[in-house]
């Protein structure tokens, strides 16, 4: 059984902390001894609960992108959209979230396991879009979501193109007049 805030999450947040540290000073090849080296930990420690490199960076990504950019309840698609969206946009101009991403891409196609815990973070999107039509909120489906607000944003951070502030709502925006409610005011599209 694991203890919030005892040594299991402690080991956690430092192996974190090291994958960020490493990625952030260009380490994109360092091991799992690396890794443990830097967060303070025995290797075997890493090795037993993550198994691999890739594994570690994936809990690390998909820790900070639940702590950054958290599915939030407003109580209208358009504040959870846009919320999420800026969540989103925050977490990806951070040198931080950004380095994390790049390198979570790079392994997304080297094994299913990524996609699976990604698509954990998916639900919980989706939850929100079902919460929305329960009100009788035109709501799109979780595609669109990832296609219109999304993509554009990693796209940016992996061609290392600058994410400016009010992206995410511009981003929200197109996504939620396509999907049938009107503009925002202020919006161009």
């Amino acid at each position: 059984m694991t203890r919030p805030g005892g040594r299991s999450a402690r080991v956690r947040e430092a192996v974190h902390r090291a994958v960020i540290e490493l990625l952030a000073e260009g380490e994109t090849t360092a091991g799992v001894p690396q890794i443990a080296e830097r967060a303070g930990v025995n290797p075997t420690s890493v090795y037993r609960r993550w198994g691999s490199c890739a594994s570690v960076l994936l809990d690390a990504a998909v820790a900070r992108l639940s702590l950054t950019s958290p599915v939030p309840d407003t109580g209208s698609l358009r504040g959870d959209v846009e919320q999420w969206a800026t969540a989103v946009e925050r977490a990806l101009a951070d040198p931080d979230g950004a380095v994390l991403v790049r390198a979570l891409i790079t392994f997304i196609g080297t094994s299913a396991d990524p996609i699976e815990r990604l698509l954990s973070r998916g639900e919980d999107l989706e939850q929100m879009l079902t919460a929305a039509a329960s009100r009788g909120e035109p709501a799109p489906n979780l595609q669109d979501l990832l296609d219109y607000v999304l993509a554009p944003m990693y796209l940016r951070v992996l061609l290392s193109r600058p994410i400016e502030p009010g992206l995410g709502v511009k981003l929200a925006d197109r996504l939620l007049t396509a999907a049938g409610l009107p503009p925002a005011s202020g919006q161009g599209g």
